[in-house]
């Protein structure tokens, strides 16, 4: 649900195009939640920020602006008159199933697009179902993503791993477990950042480079 998240996903993209050594690039999805004990459901972000959070109603509307016009400009849609906040981890359970199915990055896309384009809740069972059939899973297997333990733990596994490297806010992209760039920053520093690390890495043919990324 943090709208830097899909921006930085779409800098992100635009510096791999640019990177020479593409074909090396593996991007590996990380669960992360800024809120894991978020008990607000169906309220409006705005409604959200201004009454939880204490914002005025002009700073937010005029914060939406400004990401949304940032947004347009990488060919997003964020419609924040319709988001509204959800406790996200039925969602990170969903993308923890995707990821074993090679899909994570398709899940990630199709949820992003749910809350911020369609105004959805992605922790509606509904929304879910609809979103494991885009991905090519069936009922059983969406639905087994919220009963087995498995995918909990994997949640539960990636908040701790983020804990541990000291992670606080998002978007927050880990490459090689060795450089990291926080926040939506601009493709060309995701780029410079492949670039240093393909110049100190000398691997052998084959091997590949693996970016973690941490969202909301």
């Amino acid at each position: 649900m943090c709208p830097f998240c899909y921006l930085g996903k779409r800098n992100f993209e635009a510096a791999v195009k640019q990177f020479t050594g593409k074909e090396k690039v593996e991007i590996e999805w990380k669960s992360f939640q800024l809120n894991p004990a978020l008990g607000t459901e169906g309220m409006s972000t705005l409604e959200y920020l201004s009454q939880m959070r204490g914002m005025q109603e002009e700073q937010v509307r005029a914060s939406f602006e400004g990401i949304r016009l940032a947004g347009a400009e990488k060919g997003l849609i964020f419609n924040f008159d319709k988001t509204v906040v959800t406790n996200t981890a039925a969602a990170h359970r969903l993308i923890q199933l995707a990821k074993e199915k090679g899909k994570g990055d398709e899940a990630e896309e199709l949820l992003f697009k749910a809350h911020f384009t369609d105004g959805l809740n992605v922790s509606d069972p509904q929304v879910l179902a609809a979103t494991g059939r885009e991905l090519g899973l069936s009922a059983a297997e969406t639905e087994s993503a919220q009963a087995d333990p498995r995918y909990q733990e994997g949640l539960d596994k990636d908040l701790y791993e983020a804990r541990q490297i000291g992670v606080r806010g998002v978007p927050f992209f880990v490459f090689d477990r060795k450089y990291a760039v926080s926040g939506a920053q601009p493709a060309e520093a995701f780029l410079l950042t492949l670039e240093r690390l393909e110049a100190e890495t000398e691997s052998p043919e084959g091997n590949s480079c693996t970016v973690d990324g941490n969202c909301n």
